[in-house]
């Protein structure tokens, strides 16, 4: 029996393959590869920032907010919290902090933000892998 372990690093996703051989001089290696291969993906946690800005400074923040929590959580968004950030002449933008897995893509969540009622624009202000 024989135990080979290869670790590759893509940017933010690290792969962690370690497969087992029974039967190197078997015909069908690739066959016998898979069938002996245990993957396991080592993801990370990210922390996230979007700013929302509302189309004028007379919309109500707190419907967006109670809007952006739904959709937040519905996506496994998690420690969600919100902040206001003025912007000018009594505009004020909402900051929405949350954690997120690697593994689930913003891409959905800032489309979902768009069709938001009263949302202007949609921006991620800040992304980063959390340690420990």
């Amino acid at each position: 029996m024989q135990i080979f372990a290869l670790q590759i690093s893509r940017g933010m996703w690290e792969y962690k393959i370690i497969w087992e051989l029974l039967n190197l001089k078997n015909k069908n290696f690739k066959e016998n590869l898979y069938k002996h291969c245990f993957i396991r993906i080592i993801m990370g946690i990210v922390l996230v920032k979007i700013k929302i800005m509302p189309t004028s400074p007379d919309v109500n923040l707190e419907e967006i907010k109670t809007k952006a929590k739904l959709i937040l959580e519905k996506n496994k968004g998690k420690q969600i919290n919100f902040a206001e950030e003025p912007i000018a002449f009594g505009l004020k933008a909402v900051i929405a902090g949350f954690s997120l897995d690697e593994e689930f893509p913003l891409d959905p969540i800032e489309e979902k933000f768009q069709k938001i009622k009263n949302v202007n624009s949609v921006q991620v202000v800040d992304m980063r892998r959390a340690f420990g």
